[in-house]
């Protein structure tokens, strides 16, 4: 049995301007601040000796690895975004960036944002675009229902209002 795994979907591009910053800022800082860092104790490490059993050099190597990998990702990533910034013209209709009301079947009301798949962990009622409620939510209207498969069934959902910050 082989370890092959196949890639993953490609990943929404847009993005909003605040989720663009933040990746630009964590690139920054992980290019010019946090690598130079390690860089340097990792040189340390090595000037003691032996670096086989050295663990703080075996560690900071890897730290390396990691960081390389996440700017490597970053700069793609920066490269490949479509930052969304402004308003659509009809702002009763569900698009990218729209914070949403919807209401559950119990008539419990939760408020989302709608963002790219980069940024939809920054806070709790950001939903990434690509998710299952974003989807069913999309292009749809005030008062208009939708319909979620959730692994526990399927959850319906009237969009109670929209708009754009």
């Amino acid at each position: 049995m082989g370890r092959y795994r196949p890639p993953a979907p490609p990943k929404s591009k847009y993005i909003t301007a605040a989720g663009k910053d933040r990746l630009q800022k964590e690139h920054d800082y992980l290019w010019t601040v946090k690598r130079p860092k390690i860089t340097r104790s990792v040189q340390e490490a090595a000037a003691q000796g032996d670096r086989s059993e050295n663990a703080e050099y075996i560690y900071g190597k890897k730290q390396l690895r990691e960081i390389d990998y996440r700017v490597r990702y970053l700069q793609k990533r920066l490269g490949d975004i479509t930052v969304v910034d402004s308003v659509p013209d009809d702002t009763e209709c569900v698009y990218f960036g729209a914070w949403v009301t919807v209401e559950d079947e119990q008539g419990k009301q939760s408020e989302y944002r709608i963002v790219g798949p980069d940024e939809f962990d920054d806070a709790p009622e950001y939903i990434s675009m690509d998710s299952p409620l974003a989807c069913a939510l999309m292009k749809k209207r005030i008062d208009d229902e939708v319909s979620v498969s959730l692994p526990n069934g399927t959850q319906v959902y009237c969009i109670i209002a929209v708009r754009y910050a």
